[in-house]
Protein backbone atom coordinates (compact mmCIF):
# COMPACT_ATOMS: atom_id res chain seq x y z
CA UNK A 1 0.00 0.00 0.00
CA UNK A 2 0.76 3.67 -0.70
CA UNK A 3 0.68 5.76 2.11
CA UNK A 4 0.53 9.33 0.74
CA UNK A 5 1.95 12.39 2.34
CA UNK A 6 0.68 13.76 5.25
CA UNK A 7 -0.50 12.87 9.12
CA UNK A 8 -1.81 9.88 10.00
CA UNK A 9 -4.23 8.99 13.40
CA UNK A 10 -4.01 5.07 13.95
CA UNK A 11 -6.10 3.22 16.88
CA UNK A 12 -4.02 0.59 17.83
CA UNK A 13 -4.88 -2.70 19.93
CA UNK A 14 -6.13 -1.99 24.12
CA UNK A 15 -5.16 -5.71 24.34
CA UNK A 16 -6.32 -8.44 21.84
CA UNK A 17 -3.43 -8.09 19.22
CA UNK A 18 -5.74 -9.32 16.49
CA UNK A 19 -7.57 -5.74 16.79
CA UNK A 20 -5.11 -3.90 14.63
CA UNK A 21 -6.79 -3.55 11.55
CA UNK A 22 -4.72 -4.16 8.07
CA UNK A 23 -5.16 -1.06 7.24
CA UNK A 24 -3.62 0.29 9.89
CA UNK A 25 -0.99 -2.45 9.66
CA UNK A 26 -0.30 -0.97 5.87
CA UNK A 27 -0.23 2.26 7.09
CA UNK A 28 2.02 2.11 9.96
CA UNK A 29 4.47 -0.18 7.14
CA UNK A 30 4.39 2.88 4.88
CA UNK A 31 4.71 5.81 6.54
CA UNK A 32 8.05 7.31 7.12
CA UNK A 33 7.53 8.03 10.81
CA UNK A 34 5.70 6.27 13.52
CA UNK A 35 5.50 9.10 16.76
CA UNK A 36 4.62 6.71 19.63
CA UNK A 37 4.10 7.63 23.20
CA UNK A 38 6.55 4.74 24.69
CA UNK A 39 8.76 3.66 21.58
CA UNK A 40 9.74 0.53 23.80
CA UNK A 41 5.92 -0.30 24.21
CA UNK A 42 5.03 0.31 20.55
CA UNK A 43 8.55 -1.66 19.47
CA UNK A 44 7.21 -4.81 20.47
CA UNK A 45 3.73 -4.48 18.56
CA UNK A 46 5.24 -3.29 15.46
CA UNK A 47 7.81 -6.16 15.90
CA UNK A 48 4.87 -8.70 16.03
CA UNK A 49 3.66 -7.72 13.02
CA UNK A 50 7.12 -7.39 11.66
CA UNK A 51 7.14 -3.71 10.80
CA UNK A 52 10.17 -1.52 10.92
CA UNK A 53 8.95 1.56 10.51
CA UNK A 54 11.59 3.94 12.69
CA UNK A 55 10.02 5.36 15.68
CA UNK A 56 9.97 8.68 17.75
CA UNK A 57 8.84 9.30 21.62
CA UNK A 58 5.87 11.34 21.36
CA UNK A 59 4.06 11.88 24.84
CA UNK A 60 2.15 14.18 26.97
CA UNK A 61 5.83 15.47 28.49
CA UNK A 62 7.69 16.38 24.92
CA UNK A 63 4.99 16.63 22.58
CA UNK A 64 4.94 20.79 22.48
CA UNK A 65 8.73 20.65 21.88
CA UNK A 66 8.27 17.49 19.33
CA UNK A 67 5.46 19.05 17.49
CA UNK A 68 7.26 21.69 15.50
CA UNK A 69 9.83 18.97 14.38
CA UNK A 70 7.61 16.96 12.98
CA UNK A 71 5.54 19.73 11.44
CA UNK A 72 8.56 20.60 9.65
CA UNK A 73 8.85 16.68 8.23
CA UNK A 74 5.16 16.63 7.33
CA UNK A 75 6.08 20.12 5.53
CA UNK A 76 8.44 18.53 3.39
CA UNK A 77 6.33 15.98 1.80
CA UNK A 78 7.07 13.09 4.68
CA UNK A 79 4.23 11.09 6.18
CA UNK A 80 3.92 10.88 9.90
CA UNK A 81 1.63 8.21 11.67
CA UNK A 82 1.12 9.12 15.57
CA UNK A 83 0.31 5.91 17.86
CA UNK A 84 -0.68 6.29 21.67
CA UNK A 85 0.04 3.25 24.08
CA UNK A 86 -3.61 1.78 23.20
CA UNK A 87 -6.52 2.88 21.59
CA UNK A 88 -7.23 5.63 19.74
CA UNK A 89 -4.67 8.37 19.79
CA UNK A 90 -6.02 11.64 21.52
CA UNK A 91 -8.84 10.48 23.39
CA UNK A 92 -6.68 11.14 26.79
CA UNK A 93 -3.74 10.68 24.72
CA UNK A 94 -0.87 13.12 23.52
CA UNK A 95 -1.59 14.48 19.73
CA UNK A 96 -3.83 18.07 19.56
CA UNK A 97 -1.39 20.17 19.08
CA UNK A 98 0.27 18.83 16.35
CA UNK A 99 -2.79 17.78 14.94
CA UNK A 100 -4.04 21.42 14.80
CA UNK A 101 -1.16 22.62 13.69
CA UNK A 102 -0.91 20.36 10.95
CA UNK A 103 -4.29 21.41 9.85
CA UNK A 104 -3.70 25.27 10.03
CA UNK A 105 -0.80 24.78 8.12
CA UNK A 106 -2.95 22.96 5.01
CA UNK A 107 -1.35 19.38 5.68
CA UNK A 108 -3.88 16.48 5.25
CA UNK A 109 -4.63 14.49 8.81
CA UNK A 110 -6.30 10.91 7.82
CA UNK A 111 -7.90 9.17 10.72
CA UNK A 112 -7.33 5.30 10.60
CA UNK A 113 -9.98 4.17 13.39
CA UNK A 114 -9.99 1.26 15.32
CA UNK A 115 -10.05 -0.16 19.41
CA UNK A 116 -11.34 2.54 21.66
CA UNK A 117 -11.74 1.71 25.77
CA UNK A 118 -13.95 4.16 25.70
CA UNK A 119 -16.29 2.74 22.89
CA UNK A 120 -16.27 -1.22 23.69
CA UNK A 121 -16.87 -0.47 27.46
CA UNK A 122 -19.74 1.25 26.59
CA UNK A 123 -20.97 -1.21 23.76
CA UNK A 124 -20.96 -3.77 26.91
CA UNK A 125 -22.16 -1.85 29.56
CA UNK A 126 -25.84 -2.45 29.05
CA UNK A 127 -26.67 1.28 30.01
CA UNK A 128 -28.12 4.07 27.38
CA UNK A 129 -25.74 4.50 24.33
CA UNK A 130 -27.29 7.12 22.44
CA UNK A 131 -26.29 9.94 24.12
CA UNK A 132 -22.74 9.73 26.30
CA UNK A 133 -19.88 12.30 27.73
CA UNK A 134 -16.52 11.17 28.14
CA UNK A 135 -14.72 12.68 31.15
CA UNK A 136 -11.96 11.09 30.56
CA UNK A 137 -9.82 10.99 34.11
CA UNK A 138 -10.83 12.25 37.49
CA UNK A 139 -8.58 14.81 39.63
CA UNK A 140 -5.99 12.51 41.61
CA UNK A 141 -7.05 14.77 44.30
CA UNK A 142 -9.56 13.81 46.32
CA UNK A 143 -11.05 17.23 47.30
CA UNK A 144 -11.15 18.38 43.34
CA UNK A 145 -12.51 14.75 42.51
CA UNK A 146 -15.70 14.98 44.56
CA UNK A 147 -16.35 18.89 43.12
CA UNK A 148 -15.97 17.54 39.44
CA UNK A 149 -18.10 15.00 40.33
CA UNK A 150 -20.62 17.07 42.26
CA UNK A 151 -21.18 19.44 39.28
CA UNK A 152 -22.07 16.43 36.80
CA UNK A 153 -24.52 14.51 39.95
CA UNK A 154 -27.41 15.86 37.52
CA UNK A 155 -26.07 14.93 34.11
CA UNK A 156 -28.57 13.05 31.79
CA UNK A 157 -26.47 11.46 29.58
CA UNK A 158 -24.61 8.62 30.27
CA UNK A 159 -21.00 9.63 32.19
CA UNK A 160 -17.82 7.82 30.71
CA UNK A 161 -14.20 7.70 32.88
CA UNK A 162 -10.94 6.35 32.90
CA UNK A 163 -9.65 5.15 36.10
CA UNK A 164 -5.87 3.78 37.45
CA UNK A 165 -6.04 0.58 39.07
CA UNK A 166 -4.63 2.96 42.57
CA UNK A 167 -7.74 4.92 42.45
CA UNK A 168 -10.67 3.22 41.38
CA UNK A 169 -12.02 2.50 44.64
CA UNK A 170 -11.97 5.93 46.10
CA UNK A 171 -13.56 6.71 42.87
CA UNK A 172 -16.28 4.28 42.82
CA UNK A 173 -16.87 5.24 46.48
CA UNK A 174 -17.53 9.38 45.67
CA UNK A 175 -19.42 8.60 42.59
CA UNK A 176 -21.60 6.65 44.37
CA UNK A 177 -21.87 9.71 47.23
CA UNK A 178 -22.58 11.98 44.50
CA UNK A 179 -24.42 10.22 41.97
CA UNK A 180 -26.25 8.01 44.81
CA UNK A 181 -25.50 4.82 46.36
CA UNK A 182 -27.95 2.91 43.75
CA UNK A 183 -27.02 4.99 40.52
CA UNK A 184 -26.33 2.04 37.80
CA UNK A 185 -22.79 1.95 36.26
CA UNK A 186 -20.71 -0.55 34.59
CA UNK A 187 -16.75 -0.64 35.38
CA UNK A 188 -14.83 -2.66 33.28
CA UNK A 189 -11.40 -3.98 33.57
CA UNK A 190 -8.59 -5.38 31.03
CA UNK A 191 -11.03 -4.92 28.20
CA UNK A 192 -10.31 -7.42 25.15
CA UNK A 193 -7.45 -8.90 27.40
CA UNK A 194 -7.19 -12.45 28.95
CA UNK A 195 -8.63 -11.48 32.60
CA UNK A 196 -11.08 -8.89 31.26
CA UNK A 197 -13.61 -8.34 33.98
CA UNK A 198 -16.78 -6.23 33.30
CA UNK A 199 -19.15 -5.65 35.90
CA UNK A 200 -22.65 -3.86 36.39
CA UNK A 201 -25.11 -2.77 39.10
CA UNK A 202 -25.63 -0.46 41.59
CA UNK A 203 -22.33 1.97 41.53
CA UNK A 204 -22.10 1.20 45.70
CA UNK A 205 -22.34 -2.30 45.15
CA UNK A 206 -19.99 -2.51 42.68
CA UNK A 207 -17.23 -1.07 45.39
CA UNK A 208 -16.04 -4.33 46.45
CA UNK A 209 -15.65 -5.73 43.53
CA UNK A 210 -13.33 -3.19 42.93
CA UNK A 211 -11.68 -3.67 46.05
CA UNK A 212 -11.09 -7.32 44.68
CA UNK A 213 -9.87 -7.01 41.79
CA UNK A 214 -8.06 -3.37 41.54
CA UNK A 215 -5.11 -4.42 39.17
CA UNK A 216 -5.43 -3.22 35.79
CA UNK A 217 -6.96 0.02 33.99
CA UNK A 218 -10.51 0.50 34.46
CA UNK A 219 -13.26 2.36 32.43
CA UNK A 220 -16.31 3.02 34.37
CA UNK A 221 -19.43 3.72 32.75
CA UNK A 222 -22.47 5.50 34.81
CA UNK A 223 -25.97 6.13 33.79
CA UNK A 224 -26.65 9.72 33.44
CA UNK A 225 -29.27 11.00 36.04
CA UNK A 226 -33.07 10.18 35.22
CA UNK A 227 -34.65 12.93 37.25
CA UNK A 228 -36.39 15.46 34.75
CA UNK A 229 -34.55 18.54 35.05
CA UNK A 230 -36.35 21.63 37.11
CA UNK A 231 -37.87 23.65 34.78
CA UNK A 232 -36.08 27.14 34.88
CA UNK A 233 -38.10 30.11 36.04
CA UNK A 234 -37.71 31.97 32.73
CA UNK A 235 -38.66 29.40 30.72
CA UNK A 236 -41.72 28.59 32.63
CA UNK A 237 -42.63 32.23 32.82
CA UNK A 238 -42.72 32.41 28.71
CA UNK A 239 -44.63 29.19 28.62
CA UNK A 240 -47.01 30.43 30.51
CA UNK A 241 -46.84 33.69 28.68
CA UNK A 242 -48.27 31.88 25.51
CA UNK A 243 -50.29 29.67 27.03
CA UNK A 244 -52.26 32.18 28.72
CA UNK A 245 -52.51 34.12 26.13
CA UNK A 246 -54.85 31.66 23.98
CA UNK A 247 -56.49 29.24 26.89
CA UNK A 248 -58.76 29.72 29.72
CA UNK A 249 -56.62 30.54 33.11
CA UNK A 250 -57.46 27.04 34.67
CA UNK A 251 -55.89 25.58 31.25
CA UNK A 252 -52.92 27.37 30.66
CA UNK A 253 -51.91 26.48 34.14
CA UNK A 254 -52.95 22.86 34.16
CA UNK A 255 -50.65 22.66 30.44
CA UNK A 256 -47.76 24.01 31.76
CA UNK A 257 -47.44 22.46 35.11
CA UNK A 258 -47.78 18.69 32.41
CA UNK A 259 -44.92 20.49 30.15
CA UNK A 260 -42.50 21.65 32.62
CA UNK A 261 -43.03 18.90 35.70
CA UNK A 262 -43.26 21.96 37.87
CA UNK A 263 -45.94 21.91 40.53
CA UNK A 264 -49.36 23.23 39.83
CA UNK A 265 -49.79 25.32 42.98
CA UNK A 266 -46.65 26.97 41.67
CA UNK A 267 -47.54 27.26 37.98
CA UNK A 268 -50.58 28.93 39.77
CA UNK A 269 -49.28 31.75 41.63
CA UNK A 270 -47.10 32.97 38.61
CA UNK A 271 -50.43 32.97 36.92
CA UNK A 272 -52.10 34.51 39.41
CA UNK A 273 -49.22 37.38 39.61
CA UNK A 274 -49.27 37.87 35.78
CA UNK A 275 -52.93 38.96 35.75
Amino acid sequence: MRVEPGLYIVATPIGNLGDLSPRARDVLAGVNLIAAEDTRHSGKLLAHFGIATPQISFHEHNERERSPELLARLERGESIAVISDAGTPLISDPGLPLVRDARAAGIPVHAVPGPSAVVAALSVSGIPTDRFAFEGFLPQRQAARRKRLDELACEPRTLIFYESPHRIVAALQDMAAAFGAERQACIARELTKLYETVRTGALAALVPAAEAEARGEWVVVVAGDPTPPVPQAADLDRMLTVLMAELPLKQAVSLTAKLTGASRNEVYALALARK
